[in-house]
C-alpha cells in the first residue's frame, strides 16, 4: 500500500465532498431546485463517508476497499451527470469544474486501487 496515494485520495474525497455539498446548497438557493439539493447532499455525504473509510483503512485494511468503492461510485455518478453536459453544449463554469473534479476523482481512485 502506498501511503501517499491513499492519503491524497482521502483528502480529495473530503475536499470534493464538501465542495459538492456546498454546490448543491448554492444551486438550491439560486434556483430552488430540489434535484440539485438532493444530488449535492447525497453525493457530498457519500464522498465524505468514503474519505472517512479510506482514512480508517490506513490502519484497518478492511475499511480501505469499501471506502474506495464508495468513492468510485460517487465520482462515477457525478462524472455521468456532468461530463455529457460539457461534451454536448456550452456549459457554465460550475458544470465544467464538476466534470473535471469528478474525472480527477475517478482517476485517483483507480490509481489507489492499483497501488493498494
Amino acid at each position: 500500500m502506498t501511503p501517499f496515494v491513499i492519503e491524497t485520495t482521502e483528502i480529495y474525497y473530503f475536499v470534493f465532498g464538501v465542495l459538492t455539498l456546498l454546490g448543491g446548497l448554492v444551486a438550491f438557493w439560486k434556483t430552488k431546485s430540489i434535484q440539485s439539493l438532493a444530488l449535492g447532499l447525497v453525493c457530498g455525504l457519500t464522498l465524505v463517508a468514503a474519505g472517512f473509510l479510506v482514512h480508517y483503512g490506513e490502519s484497518h485494511v478492511e475499511y480501505l476497499t469499501p471506502g474506495l468503492i464508495l468513492g468510485l461510485l460517487a465520482t462515477a455518478g457525478l462524472s455521468g451527470q456532468y461530463i455529457p453536459k460539457v461534451m454536448v453544449n456550452r456549459a457554465p463554469l460550475d458544470v465544467i469544474a464538476m466534470a473535471i473534479l469528478s474525472g480527477i476523482g475517478m482517476v485517483l481512485t483507480l490509481i489507489a486501487f492499483a497501488k493498494k
